[in-house]
């Protein structure tokens, strides 16, 4: 579990928060499957990153129709850290985007499920994403194209904070503040961890949300993997009208699995079918499929 507190939340806010937190660890347990049986995959970002994507997905945050993956009244989400697509196809076969069966062949020969996100292969996929920094320019084009276009959808994209090291970024969030592009929301898996070592040892990264600020973007931070407060962070966007928002969202790499949680080796690391049954008990998941 997260550890959100429920007890100030309404009965039915609790029995919400609840249900979040086991759809999030379902994420994380199927993607820890999903880098077992193929050999492959980024399991730390993927634990990081699951209750940010329960809580947009599966929380009603985005306004997205599986049956219509294509509307175009939809917000588009882009999965800029690519590189974790084993929790973010978990996600979207959870929210119903295509048959969950599809999962077990991740990174299979011919399979739809590649290792980084192919928009051509699987519905729900806004834009192919995996060379980091990408994903952010992408998400300023289709946010400046609704506002051309007078449209309401929103784009959020979920970055890393080891991408940030990415100077393509840097180059977006100022066009972004420029056009005062409120209709964007920049999510930051803050886990400290990137491939290698920790971030502040490889190019630090602290007062992130000041360096986000000086690119004339409106801050928040949150807890990564409190449910309630993303659910309340999410229902404040815009954080400033005319200004594009940021919100820093504190995880930890491996979240939910003690011998994953914050280590770095587990940024590739792979777990054994001794490690794949500690998970599945840890994360309260032995009763689902």
């Amino acid at each position: 579990m997260s550890g959100a507190n429920t007890s100030s939340l309404l009965p039915s806010q609790a029995g919400e928060i609840e249900r979040l937190q086991r759809l999030a660890n379902r994420i994380r347990y199927s993607a820890m499957s999903m880098t077992h049986h193929s050999g492959m995959g980024h399991t730390g970002g993927d634990l990081s990153s699951s209750d940010i994507l329960a809580t947009l997905y599966l929380g009603g945050v985005l306004r997205v129709d599986p049956q219509h993956p294509g509307w175009p009244q939809r917000d588009r989400f882009i999965m800029s850290k690519g590189h974790c697509s084993a929790a973010f196809y978990s996600t979207l076969a959870f929210r119903g985007f295509f048959p969950t069966e599809l999962l077990s062949t991740f990174m299979e020969p011919l399979s739809k499920l590649n290792g980084h996100p192919d928009r051509n292969k699987l519905p729900g996929v806004e834009a192919n994403t995996g060379p980091l920094g990408h994903g952010l320019p992408i998400g300023v084009g289709c946010a400046l194209a609704a506002r051309m276009r007078n449209e309401t959808w929103r784009v959020f994209v979920l970055v890393g904070d080891g991408e940030l090291q990415e100077g393509s970024n840097w180059e977006a969030a100022m066009t972004a503040q420029h056009y005062g592009l409120d209709n964007l929301i920049v999510i930051v898996d803050r886990n400290r961890i990137q491939q290698g070592d920790f971030t502040e040892n490889i190019s630090r990264t602290a007062s992130l949300g000041d360096r986000w600020s000086a690119f004339g973007f409106a801050v928040a931070e949150a807890d990564g993997h409190n449910h309630a407060a993303l659910v309340e962070r999410f229902a404040g966007i815009p954080i400033e009208a005319g200004k594009p928002s940021c919100i820093i969202a504190s995880t930890v790499k491996g979240k939910g699995v003690s011998f994953a949680e914050n280590r770095p080796a587990w940024h590739h690391g792979v777990p054994t079918k001794e490690q794949l049954a500690a998970a599945r008990v840890e994360l309260g998941v032995e009763g689902e499929e």
